[in-house]
Formats: structure tokens, sequence, C-alpha cells
């Protein structure tokens, strides 16, 4: 199966350009669900939180979100072992999934593609940009945040620079119009793409 990859910072859009594939019949990977479904649901990833972080780590109810997000918000070497057990867990549920589909390739979201290792298990990614104030207005209405509150998530992504350095292709995301026929040039493209790697 043909793997592509989009990532982007916050207010990119990123997830607009999912929805606009997932209209055309692409099956759609969001690694963030991903992490918290099996956060909650895998006995292996749970044990090794637990081993990591503690007992209190869960309840009865499952997860338990608020004790882990206070360790890994307080604490940079808490978030990047968290991050340690739970990316491989992701990658590996990707690649079953992606297995799992029918059509000629599949995309995975991921607003932290690069940071994860995960563009080490796609063929291809997408980077989708935009100008800095834009993506704090769309932010701020979006989650109902101060810009300071986007500004400090901002900080801890990469640039659009970064992206579009790290990227096979970027695409700019100013007017949510111009995206349709974007999408529709890239799903051309990525079907040439698969049929080729098919070919070999």
């Amino acid at each position: 199966m043909f793997k592509v990859g989009i990532t982007g910072g916050i207010g990119s859009g990123k997830s607009t350009v999912c929805r606009l594939f997932a209209e055309r019949g692409v099956a759609i990977y969001d690694t963030d669900g991903a992490a918290k479904r099996l956060m909650a649901e895998s006995g292996a990833l749970r044990e090794q939180i637990v081993a990591a972080f503690g007992a209190e780590s869960y309840t009865a109810e499952g997860l338990n979100r608020p004790f882990l997000a206070r360790a890994i918000f307080s604490s940079e070497e808490a978030r990047e072992r968290l991050n340690a057990l739970v990316h491989p867990a992701v990658i590996a549920d990707f690649e079953l999934w992606a297995e799992a589909q029918v059509g000629e390739y599949v995309v995975l979201e991921s607003a932290i593609l690069f940071e994860a290792g995960l563009d080490k298990h796609l063929d291809r990614v997408v980077a989708v940009l935009a100008p800095e104030r834009l993506r704090l207005e769309r932010s701020m209405k979006r989650d109902n945040s101060s810009e300071e509150q986007i500004r400090s998530r901002m900080a801890t992504q990469m640039s659009d620079d970064e992206l579009q350095a790290k990227a096979d292709i970027s695409v700019v995301n100013i007017f949510e119009e111009d995206l349709e026929p974007m999408v529709a040039e890239l799903d051309f493209r990525f079907k040439t793409f698969a049929r080729e790697n098919a070919a070999r």
C-alpha cells in the first residue's frame, strides 16, 4: 500500500485537506485519535505507561488523562518518555491498518509527523502551510483560545520553513476554495506514484 503523510502546524488547515481526500474516497488515519485509542485499549501500552509513570496513570474508568497531562506539561523529559512509548505503538497500528485498506493509497494525518519519526514509514509527505497571522486567526476562532495560548502551541511545533524543507510536497492554504483543485491534482499524482510503485 502506498502511504502518504499530511502534516502542518496549528491552524494550517491539514484537517481540511484530509477531509477533502476523504471525500474522494481515500482512507485517512488520524494519529491523534489512534494514540488516544491505543493508550486506552492496548494492554501492552498500558503496562509500559504504568511502569513509566506509576499506577495513577489509570483509574477504574481507564486512562487518567488529567494526571498524565500534568506530568507531561510540567516536564519535557516526561513528555519525551511518553512519546517514546506511544509513537512506536501508533506506527505499528498504522502499518496494520494500512495493509487492511482498499484503494491505491492511504493518508496519515499528524501534526508531529517528523518529530514522531513517521516519515520513515511513508512514501510521500505533504506539508500544509499558511501565513502565521492567518493560522493564529483560524486557531483562535476555532479553539476559542487567546493569541498567547496559540503562540505557545506554535512554539512547540516545527516552523513552516522547517516543514517545507523536510516535506516532499508543500501546499499553501490561504483560501479554502483553492484547496479542492490542489487536492484533486495531488490525488492524481499519488495514484500515479502508487501504480508505478506497484509495477516495480
